[in-house]
């Protein structure tokens, strides 16, 4: 059993698990297991299952995957470990009211999950002493991993008072952010700062200043005088590219104990916020976000198409030249050498 909070701590790369589907959007198994495999292969410190990435509408009763996801998930990585064994984050994504996160929070800890990443967006209207108790609760069953969505994906405007107090359940391990805002980027940093909680890790989600939020050395910025780094990344973006993603991060520790930070690495994270725009389709409201990685993950032969869940979401007009473009003039962030070496043994 990982030692979540100390492994959380060190700063990982951790990917958003997509979901591989047939032609019939029915569970491609086969490919499935293969993205589990290249993950672990590729250095990431942990896998993320059940989140957006992994499609919301899994859930639902007609397709009835989370469960059989998760396990798969779970089964393929600790298969994965058994020959070179060590410390993998598996976090669950949780979601819905209480009565069905407490559910799947169960579920989660029943198939040997290490975390919940907790989804607030079917809470969306209730006062944040509710969410608090919503997440208290949860924390009951496995650790908190908390999350701040972007609202133009479904999350919602959460105040620094919230995440101070979130910050004092001692259930919490680690808070993802993601509000793609620098403002409230920082009053999560503020806040973890000012709840006195030392031991909390603090992951970035902002897709677009993924380089940033890891060189950044954030000043005092309240009652302490120190703030949290950000160690790592829970990402879509790092779904894909996943063992180039691992080498940047540890070039970013490098860079970060460094007097300075080379002007380079301004470069590199413009680089990557670039390629994130076309492959989360930034032009069109992320309507094609989760069809770009897996159009990435096709041609890698990780996955057999690009199908989702809803026939009705796919590549957006005009995102498959922008994937062209990033692909063809930032190949230092691809990996495809890396995958094309291994794919047929992650496939078998």
């Amino acid at each position: 059993m990982t030692d979540i909070r100390s492994h959380l701590a060190r700063g990982h790369v951790i990917p958003a698990h997509p979901l591989a589907l047939t032609a019939a959007r029915t569970l491609d198994e086969r490919h499935q297991r293969a993205l589990t495999r290249y993950y672990v292969a590729a250095g990431a410190g942990g896998i993320a299952v059940g989140v957006h990435t992994t499609q919301f509408q899994m859930r639902d009763p007609k397709h009835g995957l989370l469960a059989p996801v998760l396990a798969l998930a779970a089964e393929t990585a600790a298969t994965s470990l058994r020959t070179e064994p060590r410390p993998f984050a598996r976090i669950a994504g949780v979601c819905g009211d209480t009565t069905q996160a407490l559910a799947e929070a169960r579920l989660a800890h029943d198939l040997g999950y290490d975390a919940a990443l907790v989804s607030l967006g079917a809470l969306h209207d209730a006062p944040e002493r509710q969410l608090l108790e919503h997440c208290r609760a949860i924390g009951e069953l496995l650790p908190l991993f908390g999350f701040y969505l972007q609202p133009a994906v479904g999350g919602r405007v959460l105040r620094y008072e919230f995440w101070r107090d979130f910050a004092q359940i001692p259930q919490v391990v680690a808070i993802k952010i993601a509000p793609f805002n620098r403002y409230q980027t920082l009053e999560v940093v503020r806040a973890v700062a000012d709840s006195g909680r030392t031991d909390i890790a603090l992951y970035t989600g902002n897709d677009d200043q993924i380089v940033l939020d890891l060189l950044t050395p954030f000043p005092p910025l309240g009652h302490s005088a120190r703030a949290p780094r950000i160690a790592g990344g829970l990402l879509g973006q790092w779904a894909v590219w996943t063992h180039r993603a691992v080498e940047m991060l540890e070039e970013v520790r490098v860079a970060s104990d460094a007097p300075s930070i080379d002007a380079g690495w301004l470069a590199r994270a413009a680089a990557l916020t670039d390629a994130n725009g076309a492959l989360f389709d930034v032009q069109h409201a992320f309507a094609g976000c989760i069809a770009g990685l897996h159009e990435i993950l096709r041609r890698q032969r990780l996955m057999a198409g690009i199908w989702c869940l809803d026939p009705n979401e796919g590549l957006s007009e005009g995102q498959i030249e922008e994937i062209d473009r990033v692909v063809r003039v930032h190949p230092e962030l691809t990996d495809d050498e890396f995958v094309a070496a291994h794919v047929d043994d992650w496939l078998s």
